[in-house]
């Protein structure tokens, strides 16, 4: 039988490890065993980060929101209820930015939707 030389599959296994290890600082780049630990570290908190993200988005287009029926004499836990009895199904991103970017728009809609 001919000879099987193994290094081949280990190399590259350790090549790609700290191919992603790459911009890391001190021997988080260089050494295979501390490279291992902080890319999987890493993994776990951009696993985490990606849903903590869209909570703060969330948060704040709902302060945006407030702060800009708050320029309309209305409160954002009024105006969500008045929303949802009337069944329009807007969601607080698209509220958010038309009060950021057409306020005249939003000003006219909150009016339609309130009734002041």
């Amino acid at each position: 039988m001919a000879r099987v030389k193994r290094g081949v599959t280990a190399n590259k296994r350790r090549k790609n490890l700290l191919k992603l290890a790459k911009g890391f600082r001190w021997g988080r780049s260089t050494r295979y065993r501390a490279a291992k630990e902080a890319v999987m570290k890493a993994g776990k908190y951009s696993y985490r980060d990606r849903r903590t993200k869209k909570r703060t988005a969330r948060a704040l287009w709902i302060t945006r929101l407030n702060n800009a029926l708050r320029l309309h004499d209305t409160k954002y836990s009024t105006f969500i209820s008045v929303m949802t009895k009337k069944n329009i199904e807007l969601d607080r991103k698209v509220l958010s930015q038309m009060a950021v970017d057409n306020p005249e728009t939003f000003e006219k809609f909150v009016k339609d939707v309130v009734g002041k």
